[in-house]
């Protein structure tokens, strides 16, 4: 989200703003990411922005979401794989609902604040009644249906709903019964992240990427990715959680539980290295580096809290070395995801030690 505020009000734009469009039409073309959300209020309602919003309208479903990988800023080819749509995976349905919002205000143009309010719709109608979202709506079976927090996928759906329900620019134009289910919907899904956290021997942990949608128990998604406590996904689910206002003792005590149990999984005296084979390939290992920062597993044992290194096969490993090197190079088992949130206040207002 972008820290400047949006215009607040529908409508022509002020003349101040109109008679810098020379300079705004002059930048690069944006590529479609997140980097969208980063320009200028202006640049909005600019001929270059409505040419983006219009190829993002013509991208989303009749349902009201977006497909994921997908440059949405380019008219949709005809080749486009169909089974892409409709996700909450990979910014898909967020990043195009925050960006439209922002053209929305910034034009007043009818079309953009339709497809924005069908898209919200589509994101609260997609939220289960135990407060979770699945990664894919309508729901299209298997690993897909789960409560996911694989790749902030939850999180992001809720920090979205969160803007919308605060009222603000540039969501400042949505109804007031749309803001209202919005809030409920955040609420739900708090409800659901403190009832999802793990506990060890009764002290509260981190949480796993994804759970059952009926029985919540943690649950695998694909082949080499286990039922087990994240690294990185519950980095996510903290910051969200950090930045409630007034927080329960509850979620106090959930935001305490996981810097904890950061703390004590980091795996020390350890460095993430890239190098060459013996056959000339490009490869990685984890190697012994005394002093090095910390770092920490993308899985770890839900009864054991050790890492868990899982390739194609679905064995769990103790060792990254131990599993195919098309793994090694493909997917993040190890990361730096919490040292940032480590270095932040406790909700107690004491710094992490």
């Amino acid at each position: 989200m972008i820290s400047r505020p949006c215009l607040s009000a529908l409508g022509a734009l002020p003349l101040s703003l109109a008679l810098a469009a020379p300079v705004i039409a002059a930048e690069a073309p944006p590529t479609w990411n997140a980097a969208v959300l980063t320009r200028a209020e202006a640049w909005y309602a600019s001929p270059e922005a409505r040419r983006i919003a219009d190829n993002v309208l013509r991208h989303q479903s009749i349902e009201g979401g977006w497909p994921k990988n997908t440059p949405l800023g380019d008219p949709p080819r005809p080749d486009a794989d169909p089974g892409l749509a409709n996700t909450f995976d990979n910014q898909a349905t967020t990043l195009p609902l925050a960006f439209l919002a922002r053209v929305a205000t910034a034009t007043g143009d009818p079309a953009y604040v339709v497809a924005v309010q069908h898209g919200l719709d589509y994101v609260l109608a997609a939220q289960y009644p135990n407060g979770g979202w699945p990664q894919y709506y309508p729901l299209r079976g298997g690993y897909h249906d789960h409560v996911t927090f694989n790749d902030d996928a939850m999180i992001r759906v809720m920090r979205l709903l969160r803007h919308v329900a605060s009222g603000r620019p540039p969501y400042a134009f949505i109804d007031d019964a749309r803001r209202s289910r919005a809030e409920t919907a955040v609420r739900q899904g708090v409800d659901l992240i403190l009832k999802t956290q793990v506990r060890q021997n009764g002290r509260l942990t981190a949480w796993c990427a994804q759970y059952d949608a009926q029985t919540l128990a943690p649950a695998w998604a694909r082949r080499f990715e286990p039922p087990s406590l994240s690294g990185s996904e519950s980095v996510g689910v903290v910051r969200f959680l950090m930045e409630i206002d007034h927080p329960s003792p509850q979620v106090t005590a959930a935001i305490e539980g996981a810097l904890d149990w950061f703390q004590v999984s980091a795996i020390h005296d350890t460095r993430l290295e890239d190098y060459i084979d013996p056959e000339g390939r490009p490869d990685k290992r984890l190697a012994a580096a005394p002093g090095a920062a910390p770092l920490w597993a993308r899985f770890y044992d839900l009864a054991t809290n050790q890492p868990i290194y899982m390739g194609r096969d679905s064995l769990p490993h103790g060792d990254l070395a131990a599993i195919e090197r098309e793994r090694r190079l493909g997917y993040a088992y190890v990361g730096e995801w919490p040292a940032a949130l480590l270095r932040s206040t406790r909700p107690t207002g004491t710094p992490v030690p």
